[in-house]
């Protein structure tokens, strides 16, 4: 099966539950085998009580396959044992952070090769916040103020996580730099998901999912069919 899940911060808390629990699904397998990317967390070293917080998480969801991997770095990044590990892995969840040191972490390695063949044979990738950044096209550096080219996972796209709170503020900047690319804001304790190969996302969670497109502004909640960005 596989997908994506996008998610705006605050994970592993509230109602995250519900967009975590939809995501498991969406792997198809009954013991799923998940594992938490902590690097976007590596530089103010907070890495490994963050990969613990979502291994217990998980572990409160039902799922008993759950590691944090110790990516940490481009070197750890181009680990042949970990890469090994990501290939065969059902479900990736990307932590909150940096998302320029998660992208440069990531970027050409040999994890990340992996991380997209285990996305094509059908896993789910799941990132929240700066998780969820680097997935597109572009992101917003909160720290340089500047856009920069994410992983690309998805194309013409650019998220915006924590939309309620400090996010909206950045829409503005995107929108007269890149006119014509999708701005999605994505609420704290909010995850939006969608199959593989599917045009279609679902919100869960507690918060809305605000779509910029030109001059338009749409809000999607949980009360909310399934929309398309296309």
């Amino acid at each position: 099966m596989g997908g994506l899940l996008l998610e705006g911060g605050s994970e592993f808390q509230g109602q995250m539950d519900e967009p975590d629990r939809q995501a498991i699904a969406l792997t198809g397998k009954k013991e799923a085998e998940i594992c938490i990317i902590p690097t976007a967390a590596a530089p103010d070293n907070n890495h490994i009580n963050a990969g613990e917080n979502g291994v217990r998480w998980f572990q409160s969801l039902g799922v008993k396959n759950i590691r944090s991997l110790p990516i940490i770095d481009t070197a750890s990044a181009n680990d042949t044992t970990l890469a090994e590990i990501l290939i065969n892995t059902d479900l990736i969840y990307f932590l909150g952070g940096y998302p320029d040191y998660l992208e440069e972490s990531l970027r050409e390695t040999l994890c990340w090769s992996a991380i997209l063949e285990a996305y094509k044979r059908g896993a789910v990738l799941a990132g929240s916040s700066a998780g969820a950044m680097v997935m597109c096209e572009w992101f917003f550096n909160p720290e340089s103020k500047e856009l920069q080219p994410g992983l690309g996972v998805i194309p013409n796209m650019i998220v915006i996580p924590h939309h309620e709170n400090i996010g909206k503020q950045w829409s503005g900047i995107i929108q007269n730099q890149l006119p014509d690319i999708t701005i999605v804001g994505i609420d704290e304790q909010t995850g939006m998901l969608r199959k593989h190969e599917d045009d279609n996302w679902n919100v869960y969670g507690k918060g809305s999912i605000t779509v910029y497109q030109r001059n338009n502004i749409i809000e999607y909640t949980t009360e909310s069919s399934s929309f398309s960005l296309q």
